[in-house]
């Protein structure tokens, strides 16, 4: 016999054999089992989600010989002809290449004729969003009443296209996407039942890219066997789609730890000379760091036959959540702008060496500042990404107030001392006047002179209304006008906002240590392998 493709060889014949779709199957069953039949059914979902396979399968439960029955027999003459297309009273059509009011003319004008020899004449229409807005009319007078020996099934990838009134007359099911873990367990009996020898890893790889589709999934995986000589093998399955090596992502991300350009970009070269899919490194890389950011939040997401588990637990407890966080969202961006990139190799390392120059400031990063400022070192140099001035909260534990600003301030406020963060406490703010001075530095007070700096993620507190919110009550405070100079760049010291997020991180630091040092959660933990859930944890006000 002639090789036939998985796709068509493994469609299923009977809801039984249907997978993924539960919600469909079972209500499309309980409403035959219980005679409870309309005259029109629509089916939408993404390509190769099972549309018109369960039109067929529906047309045999309602031709079926034995009776209508969400079980067929699958032998009668009705079901073998359905099963093979080539069955009288079921007629299909493609409204993609039938769009005219014509071909729907044509098409219904002999559903008023009785059914040759099923028990209803069935009508799929595939792509029925295709169809012109004459041929809609056309098709409605019928389902508005449709003779009783008809049955219309309609399947679509775009339901917004399909008119108001069509969508009416229909009986709606919404066929959803297949899971990875659904795709890889059928390509596994698949193959088992084929004989034909897989590696694990390669099916999972199969599945992500069919994004879905069982149909693109079994192509796929036929592909995959001639690709690899009658086997499905994971170095076969990667070369085949492209796929980057998981170990050049964590050599990225490890090159990204030790903040080591050159490494970075060598893995970049190495990739290159493999000529591996940037667009799907990226891809790949964000799906990495989502896990990383699961291990750091819910381990137990990671499914725990996967290959990386232990390397992404290890990353986990070494980037910090903010990196991740940050990695993940330039790695978005830089997959948004590649076709933007002179080329694809420039657009890649592009995207790394923003990762490597952005990055959450650290309590170091903070103490060098002043210092690099008393050196000379002129404030432009410093970067002024938004994601730079995002300070480490949980880092940050007990940060030193900013020295006093030497100035020479008006009489009436001689008794301010410089402390920026004393003095907001002291002036206990409220709405844009507390905003704009939580997220300030101050830089420096003279001749009744306040000048600020706010760093510009947060430029928008530096409008007039904001202004004018604070200027008024260190007016009010100090007893005579003050000036407020607000400069927009990166910030010298730290701001009262980021103070409060330390000390909030410290009592929570010190409250968790107080848990874990427990005497009865210790013996917890020893003797029935308990674990401390840090998240639960709150410290007393």
């Amino acid at each position: 016999m002639p090789y036939q493709v998985l796709a068509r060889k493994w469609r299923p014949k009977s809801f039984a054999e249907m997978v993924g779709q539960e919600h469909v199957v079972r209500a499309l069953s309980n409403a035959l089992d219980q005679q409870r039949l309309h005259h029109a059914y629509l089916f939408t979902g993404t390509r190769g989600v099972g549309k018109t396979t369960l039109g067929r399968i529906l047309a045999k439960c309602l031709n079926c010989e034995t009776g209508i029955t969400s079980k067929p027999c699958g032998v009668c003459a009705a079901c073998t002809e359905i099963d093979r297309g080539r069955f009288v009273d079921m007629i299909e059509l493609d409204a993609a290449s039938n769009t005219g009011i014509d071909n729907m003319r044509e098409v219904l004008d002999n559903a008023q004729y009785a059914p040759t020899v099923g028990r209803f004449k069935v009508y799929l229409i595939d792509e029925v969003h295709m169809l012109s807005k004459a041929a809609f009319n056309s098709m409605l007078k019928t389902l508005e009443e449709p003779p009783e020996h008809v049955k219309f099934i309609l399947a679509t990838t775009d339901p917004q296209k399909i008119p108001v009134t069509v969508l009416s007359r229909c009986l709606q099911f919404n066929l959803k996407q297949m899971s990875q873990s659904a795709i890889v367990g059928h390509l596994e009996r698949v193959l088992c039942e084929e004989g034909i020898a897989f590696e694990a890893p390669a099916l999972r790889l199969l599945a992500r890219a069919a994004q879905g589709s069982m149909r693109d999934a079994l192509s796929l995986t036929d592909q995959a066997i001639a690709h690899g000589s009658g086997r499905v093998l994971e170095a076969e399955v990667r070369a085949m789609l492209g796929v980057v090596d998981q170990g050049y992502l964590f050599d990225l991300l490890d090159a990204l730890l030790r903040r080591e350009g050159a490494a970075l970009i060598g893995v970049a070269d190495r990739m290159a000379e493999r000529s591996l899919s940037f667009d799907g490194a990226l891809q790949d890389l964000g799906v990495l760091l989502h896990q990383v950011a699961l291990a750091q939040t819910t381990p137990e997401a990671l499914a725990d036959d996967l290959p990386e588990r232990e390397r992404i637990l290890g990353l986990a407890q070494t980037l910090s959540p903010e990196e991740v966080q940050l990695h993940y969202q330039i790695v978005l961006l830089g997959r948004r702008d590649l076709h933007l990139a002179p080329d694809e190799y420039a657009g890649f390392t592009m995207t790394l060496l923003r990762m490597l120059a952005f990055r959450p400031e650290s309590p170091g990063d903070l103490a060098q500042a002043p210092a690099a400022r008393a050196a000379g070192v002129p404030a432009q140099k410093k970067t002024e990404m938004p994601a730079s001035a995002a300070h480490t909260p949980h880092a940050v534990a007990n940060p030193a107030r900013p020295a006093a600003v030497a100035a020479t301030p008006p009489a009436k406020a001689r008794a301010f001392d410089g402390d920026w963060i004393a003095l907001v406490e002291r002036l206990r703010l409220s709405g844009m006047a507390r905003m704009l001075a939580e997220h300030c530095v101050l830089e420096s007070f003279e001749q009744g002179v306040l000048r600020l700096v706010v760093p510009s993620e947060h430029r928008h507190l530096s409008e007039k209304p904001y202004q004018d919110k604070l200027c008024g009550a260190l007016t009010a405070h100090f007893g005579e006008p003050v000036k407020l100079v607000i400069t927009v760049g990166a910030p010298s010291g730290i701001t009262p906002a980021q103070q409060q997020q330390g000390e909030r991180a410290a009592r929570q630091a010190r409250a968790v240590e107080a848990i874990e040092q427990d005497p009865f959660v210790r013996e917890l933990v020893e003797q029935f392998d308990a674990r401390v859930i840090e998240s639960s944890i709150k410290p007393i006000q």
